[in-house]
C-alpha cells in the first residue's frame, strides 16, 4: 500500500488531537500507529486513539484491499477489537470528523452516537 493514505490520516489525527487538547484538556488522547496486523501478514495499517481516563479506544484501519475506505470501531482499551467495523469513505474523514469522534466518544457521556 502507498504510505500516502496513512500519512494523510496521521496528519489529520495529529491536528484533531491538538484541537482536542486545546478544547478539552481533560481528554488528552494517546495516539499510536500499530504494526501488528502487517507483522501478522494482514495487509493493513492500524491507528488507535485512546483515552486513558475513560479507557475508551477509537480504532482506525486502512486495509490495502479496500482503498479509499476507512474502517473504524469504537471500543475499549481493555478489550480486543471485534470483527465489526464501520466503513467511511476516507475522503469524508477529516480533522473535524476526527475531532467530533474524540470529543463525543471520550467525553463522560455513557454512549456514542
Amino acid at each position: 500500500m502507498s504510505e500516502e493514505p496513512l500519512k494523510t490520516l496521521s496528519d489529520q489525527v495529529g491536528e484533531a488531537h491538538a484541537k482536542i487538547q486545546r478544547a478539552h484538556q481533560h481528554i488528552n488522547p494517546v495516539v499510536a500507529v500499530r504494526s501488528g496486523m502487517r507483522d501478522a501478514g494482514i495487509p493493513a495499517d492500524v491507528m488507535t486513539i485512546d483515552c486513558l481516563r475513560t479507557r475508551r479506544r477509537i480504532m482506525l484501519v486502512l486495509h490495502d484491499e479496500q482503498p479509499g475506505i476507512l474502517l473504524h470501531q469504537f471500543g475499549s482499551v481493555d478489550s480486543e477489537a471485534s470483527d465489526e467495523f464501520q466503513r467511511k469513505n476516507l475522503s469524508d474523514v477529516g480533522v473535524d470528523v476526527l475531532f467530533e469522534w474524540m470529543q463525543d466518544y471520550f467525553s463522560d457521556a455513557p454512549e456514542h452516537s
